[in-house]
């Protein structure tokens, strides 16, 4: 499922809910959850136990608790503001006390695991619990890949936190034939030689595509550059997935066929069934890529440990577990100079099942929180982080070489990038991200948002704002002779977007009194200030 907030990050779906109000956004999460539990058709009255897994953001979200100290960055702006930082220990509680109105969860009692510290939360426990990191005596580090790309750095006695707000790019969505991980979508693509007319040789691609039980078949063999079927495939692919995405990224890198990015031949590669990779999503998964680069160098900067000494390297989160390590290290995803990469599951869903299993206890779980002693480093005011993210971005959307890249690194006086160590051993220890699921596959529910509204005075109908929208989140419809931006929560980028803004030629759409249709136990109706 997507997020049913709007935005293609954390920082989004706060901004959404600083703006337009907490309690719509954690009626709006309460109502997804609602869908969930509807899609197994179980008496809500039999579910004993409900564990709820995520980043600080996303729990006070779902536990519409203060979300201001996780919003304004830096202890003097918090004293100005007169905002304190929140206790976010575990907490086990009645599901009455939330899902008063949307769901009547009678017999229910949800858990909600320990952040570390008031920013370091729920999530970065789960990918150090579940991971062998906390084992670790060498440089390692883990990362949660997915749209706010959770990290931690180990080095012997001190352990570093952060995250990189990639956005939705790292998980399919954003590009123009992108989608989540579900049934028909490329998961990867892999170079295959075939012998054609007259004894010549062709450089194809093989697409693997995913099945219902979400395991990676066969897909039609296929000309990347003139889009021919050389062969059908076992699935017939419908789009592609984040992994997808740097799959053809690294194999166009690999093959010549994009020399510097983010410029393609023709300016596209084409992947069969109306499936193409645009110079534009090269560039969009590029920000994504670059930002988990930027912050993972960041992290062994500040950490204080040369580049060479990195050991491990843990991959987490269904980006970590689907993804070709190789191809993840070829494009600088997972830094290409670790001696060791390790590709686990969703460590999140993984210690929320062990929590409602009681495979693990909740207490447990508390005192290694505890003795997890923790520093983080905030991206958004850290100097390094923005120089290094201004090179990627340049190498990334400017055309910027490589050979340059390296040159600013000099200039700011941060040490050379190693060379990438060419034997190192990687390990798959989940082929699924979600493992354990018992006699049946997993279920995408595909509907869990809901449609907000805002007036559009003096719309001329020119479509431009639909036609902009990139992942056809809006629509422009007329009632009573007034016209409405209609928009699905899940769709929208949000704030990181807002494409539809800025192309209204007579600047209509400002989001500033949005209508919520009825949800659970919202009410429709109208919210001032809504600007998002």
């Amino acid at each position: 499922m997507r997020h049913p907030l709007p935005g293609g990050n954390v920082i989004d779906h706060l901004d959404f809910a600083l703006e337009v109000g907490e309690d719509v956004a954690n009626n709006i999460i309460l109502d997804a959850v609602s869908k969930i539990i509807e899609t197994f058709g179980v008496d809500p009255a039999c579910i004993k136990k409900l564990v709820v897994c995520g980043n600080p953001i996303q729990l006070s979200l779902f536990q519409n608790s203060e979300i201001r100290d996780l919003a304004f960055a830096g202890k003097n702006m918090q004293r100005r503001l007169g905002v304190e930082n929140v206790d976010r220990s575990a907490r086990v509680f009645p599901a009455s006390e939330l899902f008063t109105d949307v769901l009547n969860l009678p017999n229910c009692e949800i858990t909600v695991p320990p952040a570390i510290a008031h920013e370091i939360g729920a999530d970065a426990l789960a990918m150090m619990i579940e991971t062998d990191f906390l084992n670790q005596k060498k440089v390692s580090i883990v990362t949660d890949y997915g749209t706010n790309a959770e990290m931690a750095i180990k080095t012997e006695n001190r352990i570093i936190t952060g995250s990189a707000a990639a956005g939705p790019a790292i998980e399919g969505q954003g590009i123009s034939c992108g989608m989540i991980a579900s049934p028909g979508a490329i998961s990867d693509v892999n170079l295959e030689k075939r012998c054609m007319e007259k004894g010549t040789e062709k450089d194809c691609w093989r697409l693997t595509v995913l099945n219902e039980k979400m395991e990676g078949r066969p897909g039609a063999l296929i000309d990347p550059v003139t889009g021919e079927t050389v062969e059908r495939g076992e699935i017939e692919a419908v789009g592609i997935t984040g992994t997808g995405v740097i799959a053809v990224i690294a194999l166009a890198m690999e093959t010549g066929l994009m020399e510097q990015p983010p410029k393609l031949p023709n300016g596209r590669l084409i992947l069969g069934n109306g499936i193409e990779i645009t110079n534009e999503d090269i560039a969009e998964a590029g920000k994504a890529i670059g930002a988990i680069r930027a912050a993972q160098l960041t992290l062994l900067l500040e950490a204080g440990v040369p580049f060479d000494e990195l050991e491990n390297v843990y991959m987490s989160g269904a980006s970590g577990t689907y993804v070709d390590c190789r191809k993840a290290r070829k494009i600088g995803s997972c830094p290409d100079f670790s001696k060791k990469a390790v590709q686990f599951g969703n460590t999140s869903i993984a210690l929320a099942r062990k929590l409602l299993l009681n495979e693990s206890s909740l207490e447990e779980v508390i005192a290694l929180a505890g003795s997890i002693k923790a520093d983080h480093l905030m991206m958004a005011s850290s100097e390094t982080f923005k120089n290094i993210y201004t090179c990627e971005l340049s190498y990334w959307t400017e055309g910027m070489s490589m050979k340059l890249y390296k040159k600013f690194f000099k200039m700011y006086k941060y040490p050379p990038l190693p060379e990438p160590v060419e034997n190192a051993m990687m390990e798959k220890k989940a082929s699924k991200d979600i493992e354990e699921t018992g006699n049946v596959p997993v279920e995408i529910v595909e509907d869990v948002g809901i449609t907000i509204e805002v007036p559009v005075e003096g719309c001329i109908q020119c479509s431009r704002c639909n036609e902009e929208c990139p992942e056809n989140a809006l629509v422009t419809i007329e009632r009573n002779g007034s016209f409405f931006a209609s928009c699905r929560t899940q769709d929208c980028l949000g704030t990181s977007c807002r494409r539809c803004v800025r192309a209204c030629p007579i600047k209509a759409i400002d989001f500033k009194n949005i209508a919520i249709q009825n949800i659970g136990g919202l009410q429709k109706g109208s919210i001032t200030g809504g600007v998002y």
